[in-house]
Formats: C-alpha cells, sequence, structure tokens
C-alpha cells in the first residue's frame, strides 16, 4: 500500500485499520520496490520500525489523545539529503567528504518529537545548487507523471516521493525555489514559510534558504510546518518569520503577476485559478512588480556563498555545473557581493510597497512545463557556464530575496497531464494568510489535491 498523505495515514490508525508497523513496512517495501523515480537515495531500516512500534504503543495507551500530545505519530516522513539526520548518511548529493552527523537538524528533531517516522533521505543536487535533481551520487530523479521528465529542485526527490506515494510527507529546502519548483513539477503541495520561522541548521552565508514542508494537501503542509516552527538557538536568524496576526480570509486583495515567456498550458491552467480566486470574492488585479532583474545579484550572492565554502582540491570531486558557479564565485569581489545586497535591499523595499496595496500576490511558480530529467533546464539555459541555471523560474527567487512566504499548490494539468502549480505569495510573516487562502482555493480547484496512484502507476508502464 503506498502512502496517500498525512491525514489519511491518521484517519486510518485512528480507526485501526492500520498500525504504524504496517504502514511503515508497507512504505519501507515501496519505497526498495518501486522508487523508479531515483527519490531516495537512502532508506531507513530498523530505526523507522522502531519508531513506529513506539507509535503504536502509544496509540494503545492513549488512543486519539495521542496525536493531540504528537501530532505526526505513526506518519511516514522524507528527510531531503541536505538535512542532517543521526541514523542516516548525509551526503548533501555530493562526492566530497560529508561527515556523519551525532544529531538530527533542529527541525528533524522535532518531526520524530511529534511521532514521525523517518523512512530514509530523498535526493538533492549537490549542496542545492541546481533546480533539476541531477548528481553524481545517484540517477536524476524523475516526475512521476512522466519519468522522461524532470520533477524539479533541489527538493526534486521529496516532491516525487510525496508524489507517488513513497512517504506521507517530507521535509525539503529552499534557497531559490527548491520547495515549490518540484512541488509544481509533481502535482504537490510546497510551502516556504518566511525566513527564520524554521530553523536552519547549518544555514549559509547568504540568507537565502528556508526549510519547509512538501505534502499531498494545503492541511497536511501546514501541519508539518506547525510541527518545525519556532526559535532554536544553533539558527541566530529563527522566530524572524514569526510575526503572524488573526487576518480576515473574506475578500482580499490579490495582485496577480505574469511572466514573460509563460507557456499557453500554463497560461490555460492558472487562468482557471485566477477565475476561481474571483468566484471566491478576492478583488484580482494585474501588477508589474516594476523593479530591475535581482537574478544576477542572485547568482552572485549564491556563487560568492558557494565559492567561500569551497577548497580547490576538492573540485575534482565537485559536479561539474556547481564547479562553475563555484569558480564564478571566485572571480568576485567584496564590492560585487556589496552591489548585489544593494539590489536585494531594493527588491526588499520594492515588494514591501507592493505589499501595501495587496493582501496576496498569485502566480504560476513555474511559467514552463518540465524538461528532460537529465538537464539542469531548459535548452537555452542548460549549459552551467551561461549561469542562466535558475533564470527560467522567474517567480521563485524573488521571494528567498524578501524572505516572504510562498506556498505552491496544484491548479490542474496540462492537455498533455503534467502538473500546473500556482504560487501564493504574502508579507513576511504572513504565513497563515498564505496558509488558509491556499486551502480555500485547493477546496475549490480540487484537480489535483490528492495525486492519484493511478498517475504514479501509469507513468511507471509508460
Amino acid at each position: 500500500m503506498i502512502a496517500r498523505g498525512i491525514s489519511h495515514t491518521r484517519e486510518l490508525l485512528r480507526r485501526g485499520e492500520i498500525s504504524a508497523v504496517e504502514h511503515t513496512t508497507s512504505v519501507l517495501t515501496a519505497i526498495r520496490e518501486q522508487d523508479t523515480l531515483d527519490a531516495y537515495v537512502a532508506v531507513a531500516g530498523d530505526e523507522a520500525l522502531r519508531a513506529a512500534e513506539y507509535a503504536d504503543a502509544r496509540i494503545r495507551e492513549s488512543g486519539a489523545e495521542a496525536w493531540r500530545r504528537m501530532p505526526l505519530l505513526g506518519v511516514t516522513v522524507s528527510v531531503k539529503d541536505l538535512l542532517q539526520t543521526h541514523d542516516l548518511p548525509t551526503t548533501r548529493g555530493s562526492l566530497l567528504p560529508n561527515d556523519r552527523p551525532l544529531r538530527d537538524a533542529p527541525a528533524v528533531a522535532r518531526l520524530r518529537a511529534a511521532g514521525a517516522v523517518v523512512v530514509g533521505k530523498t535526493a538533492t543536487s549537490e549542496y542545492g545548487w541546481s533546480a533539476s535533481t541531477v548528481s553524481r551520487i545517484a540517477p536524476p530523479t524523475r516526475n512521476p507523471y512522466d519519468p522522461r521528465l524532470t520533477a524539479g529542485g533541489s527538493s526534486g526527490g521529496a516532491a516525487a516521493a510525496v508524489a507517488a506515494g513513497l512517504c506521507d510527507g517530507s521535509l525539503g529546502t529552499d534557497g531559490a525555489g527548491s520547495i515549490r519548483i518540484p512541488a509544481a513539477f509533481c502535482g504537490v503541495v510546497g510551502y516556504k514559510p518566511s525566513f527564520g520561522r524554521v530553523p536552519y541548521f547549518p544555514n549559509g552565508a547568504d540568507r537565502l534558504a528556508h526549510q519547509g514542508p512538501l505534502a499531498r494537501t494545503v492541511a497536511d503542509a501546514a501541519l508539518l510546518g506547525q510541527v518545525v516552527e519556532g526559535p532554536h538557538p544553533t539558527d541566530p536568524d529563527s522566530g524572524l518569520g514569526s510575526l503572524d496576526a488573526p487576518r480576515a480570509t473574506q475578500g482580499l486583495r490579490i495582485g496577480w503577476i505574469e511572466y514573460e515567456g509563460t507557456s499557453d498550458e500554463v497560461r490555460r491552467v492558472t487562468d482557471q485559478a485566477r477565475s476561481a480566486l474571483t468566484g471566491q470574492g478576492h478583488a484580482v488585479e494585474d501588477v508589474e512588480l516594476r523593479c530591475a532583474d535581482a537574478y544576477p545579484a542572485l547568482v552572485d550572492l549564491l556563487a560568492a556563498c558557494e565559492a567561500a565554502g569551497a577548497r580547490p582540491e576538492d573540485d575534482e570531486w565537485a559536479d561539474s555545473g556547481r564547479l562553475e558557479m563555484v569558480r564564478y564565485g571566485r572571480t568576485l569581489s567584496g564590492t560585487d557581493v556589496i552591489r548585489a545586497e544593494e539590489v536585494r535591499q531594493g527588491l526588499r523595499r520594492r515588494l514591501r510597497t507592493v505589499m501595501d496595496h495587496y493582501d496576496i500576490l498569485a502566480m504560476a511558480t513555474v511559467p514552463i512545463e518540465p524538461f528532460d530529467a537529465q538537464d539542469i533546464g531548459p535548452s537555452w539555459a542548460a549549459d552551467p557556464r551561461d549561469l542562466q541555471w535558475l533564470a527560467w523560474a522567474p517567480a521563485s527567487y524573488p521571494f528567498n530575496m524578501t524572505g516572504q512566504p510562498a506556498l505552491s499548490l496544484p491548479a490542474g494539468l496540462t492537455r498533455s497531464g503534467l502538473p500546473v502549480g500556482l504560487q501564493l505569495v504574502g508579507p513576511v510573516g504572513a504565513d497563515d494568510l498564505v496558509v488558509s487562502l491556499a486551502a480555500r482555493l485547493e477546496f475549490d480547484l480540487g484537480t489535483l489535491a490528492h495525486p492519484p496512484a493511478v498517475a504514479f502507476e501509469a507513468a511507471l508502464a509508460r
């Protein structure tokens, strides 16, 4: 039996139709026997079964009360291979030597404390450098709806695993779109909380990376987000994004952004989502950001940070694409980095002004459809020497630079059967507003709220 999501699994456990051990065993078996998508790079064993046995004992003792104390009790989750886990290798998608962590990353520890059963580590590009999941340590992760195509990245393994039912939910990272891009390509929900809302250790000096959940529904993603959020002493930025105040979700002002180069099929699907927002009584109007393209500044910030942590003697072991970024980063001066930071600050000021007029921004998560699984981008951006490896996803990286909460939810399918994501973005700290609107919209759209098992099974048959 494949996993159908957190809410579904909790209900089966509550009714006694399955035990946590049975569920965990079936998921582990499915991963080992059916992971033709190459979503996982490491699979748990005895540690996962011990966690499942503990969950069953708590359920027998406390019944429904068990989930009030441990809301993920008996639920299977995966963890992106960038995040530390004490019981599984953390390779970060790299042939470079990595230390075996003695403890879990803070967010992973919180998942376990909530009763979650960690079933494995999901694939990533090396150190999460690209928005596809291609690395030297494993085959590329493939799209559950068409395995010839990419699952996106760098949390592509997480998105593919959730969509294919190889876990109930997953924890990913997002430094420039790495949760939301694969969520859109794989037809699942990907939620990037406000910067600092979830503690991140070890984090990069560029202060772009967020941690967040990927799940089959908005409710599942919200529950995962609630479990892992909150300050932690290892991350001095943690707690910065916890600024929520109650806000009504009726009659919102929504700014709609249409990016140049959006494919006809993506536009057709997202136009339906726009109509659904209007039908809910929201005022939706077109908006242009009217600011300088922040992509060159993003490249400089990322490349400088990568170069600072890379040793020249390790170049021969590095992914060739990431190495191009590192080499570029070594050419940057301190002045270059400061100028990039000034662009980031200008973008933050501009987006703050825009958010004075709108409660939410909405747009296609990715303006194009998935490309070949072996590539890091569409044909015009597939050569890492051109430094265009993320230019094809203009709706993702700006909101890492501003730290705003952003959530991608399934909006529908193209005529060829590929998922399209809709992204909702709120002001910094307005995470609950973003999640609440996404939940209402998910109910109205309905199309891919629960990715059907038959989609995965049909993809495997191709």
